[in-house]
């Protein structure tokens, strides 16, 4: 015998339970093969799930979307960041720049390498670093630093604390609309099992093929298990529906 299968993802629930709730608005109550309380509840519940289904989607498009300039966003700072304190540290080892020089970036000259960049929280680390640090140079009256000047250093490190900023709001958006759609499930599962059971109490008198069939049309999905379908396909195509 054929086994119902329940549906394993949010598409498959909404596809359900919209076959159900079509039902439910085509046919009276006293010809529904689920009960009206269950109906109802149906009729609350879907267009809120569907539109934290939505929602998720199309907050998920919009963070892979934004991702790819993003990472742009990310190289030029990090690449501008890095550049500014190398040309610092060359400048220092030419000696056009005071030894004390990579104190003001919380370096120590001769004793520490140039930090490797590479996450955002390095990102913003180091970029705080060298834009507090020359402005102390600055103030003290020592020669800035140039190609690349902290001016345009700072446009690259504020665009990206910009974009970092959207993308975490993005990303907490989607973790919110994900967290929403885990405890949606496990109503829209219920939902669904209630249903299911009581189309199949409904039609628990009539023959096998036909009961399959009409439950089917409420969303029901029957799995076959191997060799089943050869067997039920020949009588089921002359079977008439009671």
């Amino acid at each position: 015998m054929p086994y119902r299968r329940l549906p394993n993802t949010d598409t498959a629930r909404i596809r359900a339970m919209k076959m159900a709730y079509t039902k439910g608005k085509e046919l009276p109550p006293f010809k529904l093969a689920y009960t009206a309380k269950t109906f109802v509840k149906l009729q609350a519940f879907l267009p809120s799930f569907e539109n934290i289904y939505q929602l998720q989607r199309q907050s998920m498009a919009n963070q892979a979307s934004s991702n790819k300039e993003y990472q742009e966003v990310v190289k030029k700072a990090k690449t501008y960041i890095n550049h500014f304190l190398r040309v610092m540290n060359m400048a220092v080892q030419r000696g056009d720049f005071r030894q004390d020089t990579p104190d003001f970036f919380g370096l120590i000259n001769g004793k520490v390498s140039l930090p490797h960049i590479s996450t955002e929280k390095e990102i913003i680390n180091w970029g705080s670093r060298i834009m507090e640090g020359e402005a102390k140079r600055i103030r003290a009256g020592r020669t800035p630093v140039t190609n690349p000047t902290i001016a345009v250093v700072r446009v690259h490190f504020e665009n990206f604390m910009d974009a970092w900023q959207y993308q975490k709001t993005l990303s907490k958006r989607t973790a919110d609309y994900s967290c929403q759609m885990a405890e949606m499930r496990k109503e829209a599962d219920q939902i669904i099992v209630d249903i299911w059971n009581e189309v199949e109490e409904t039609f628990s008198d009539l023959p096998e093929i036909s009961k399959r069939i009409k439950a089917e049309a409420y969303g029901l999905v029957y799995v076959f298990r191997r060799g089943e379908l050869e067997k039920i396909e020949a009588p089921r195509s002359g079977m008439p529906l009671i």
